[in-house]
């Protein structure tokens, strides 16, 4: 995935940070049939997300199939300050990955 596929922001607001961030992705469970040939699509997924702020992991997930295709991921901290950044980081079942980071505003 030569192309930028994560789109992150962080908003500081009263002492909690949100981070948003949309993934491009395709998704694909294994289990959907190429209407064209008739073969099995098969399967391409995140299976790892990582966000950090400074050295501290934030948040690690373990995804799979059932996640849809460009999921979006949402959560809060406490503690961080603006100006500062927030990184996220993907990896998938074939070795693709890619990493952005947000400066907190």
């Amino acid at each position: 995935m030569a192309t930028k596929t994560i789109e992150i922001r962080a908003k500081y607001n009263s002492g909690t940070i949100t981070v948003n961030a949309l993934i491009t992705h395709p998704m694909e469970s294994g289990h959907r049939i190429n209407s064209k040939t008739g073969d099995t699509i098969p399967p391409h997924f995140i299976q790892k997300v990582t966000c950090r702020y400074k050295e501290t992991v934030l948040l690690t997930a373990q995804w799979g199939i059932g996640m849809p295709m460009n999921p979006y991921l949402s959560f809060s901290f406490e503690g961080g300050k603006k100006g500062e950044y927030v990184s996220l980081k993907w990896t998938d079942n074939r070795g693709n990955n890619d990493f952005a980071e947000a400066v907190i505003k």
